[in-house]
């Protein structure tokens, strides 16, 4: 086994699984190819950003990692909602009053969501209920047998960066080639995802395109979150939408730093 530093902080794409992210750095060290890996913290498909990835006999410490606090950059597209909270999902339209989504007003929400918060986990995600992923719960119609967890988090800050409008043909172009950007799934073992459902999802993005009882224009929030472990942004935007008297999904999601957070002086004691 070649000498190594017990692990690598990769930029995962949006696209790629933490998975094929980590075996992608393998194929392009080939030193490593019969090391085990083992990544630290989930990444949707569809976010991007740092991926902390134990390499060697560090993989045996991997719960060690499990607690460490996040900071992301993420943004919300108001008006469009989807069952995944992300772009990847089956589509429903809301209504939106653009006089609601100020500065000010989205602010103030902000400021509310921010300390000690309850978040229940994404019906999309690999969080285990009696020994099933709840995505798989999902897919299989069976949520009403089961309560869905929540997640006590720490949302340290949650600022406000631009608020910008952005046309519907631009949304459906963009959403349409992140939804793209999986390379496609024919796993036999995966077969109830279907292809993370992508031929409906684009049908549900195009359908957006074409209905011109629909706004031309959507507005979409750029925002900041550093906050503890496990706190999904996809529920975040869901959350900060539905306080804003709409619905919503996370447009982006790109994480910009790992370690632990000093919530007293404001700043990262520890950084991978």
């Amino acid at each position: 086994m070649p000498d190594m530093e017990p692990y690598v902080i990769l930029n995962k794409e949006v696209g790629e699984t933490p998975l094929s992210c980590a075996e992608k750095w393998r194929a392009a060290h080939p030193q490593y190819a019969d090391v085990p890996l083992a990544y630290a913290g989930r990444l949707d498909p569809m976010a991007s950003g740092k991926l902390l990835v134990l390499i060697g006999d560090e993989c045996k410490n991997q719960t060690n990692y499990h607690g460490l606090d996040k900071e992301y950059e993420f943004s919300i597209l108001f008006g469009i909602s989807s069952d995944s909270l992300d772009v990847l999902g089956r589509l429903q339209t809301h209504d939106f009053d653009a006089k609601k989504l100020t500065e000010e007003h989205v602010q103030s929400v902000l400021k509310e969501l921010t300390g000690k918060i309850s978040l229940p986990y994404p019906k999309f995600s690999a969080k285990t209920v009696h020994g099933k992923p709840l995505h798989m719960w999902t897919l299989e119609n069976r949520l009403d047998e089961i309560k869905i967890p929540t997640k006590n988090s720490t949302v340290y800050s949650l600022e406000l960066g631009t608020i910008e409008s952005i046309s519907k043909e631009d949304i459906v172009q963009q959403a349409l080639e992140k939804v793209n950007s999986i390379p496609e799934v024919t796993d036999p073992r995966k077969a109830l995802g279907n292809d993370f459902r992508r031929t409906d999802v684009r049908a549900d993005w195009n359908n957006i395109l074409t209905n011109e009882f629909l706004p031309s224009e959507y507005i979409i929030a750029n925002l900041t979150c550093t906050a503890s472990s496990g706190t999904y942004m996809r529920t975040l935007a869901e959350l900060i939408s539905k306080k804003l008297e709409t619905g919503g999904l996370a447009w982006r999601i790109h994480r910009t730093k790992i370690g632990t957070y000093d919530s007293e002086e404001s700043t990262w004691s520890k950084e991978y």
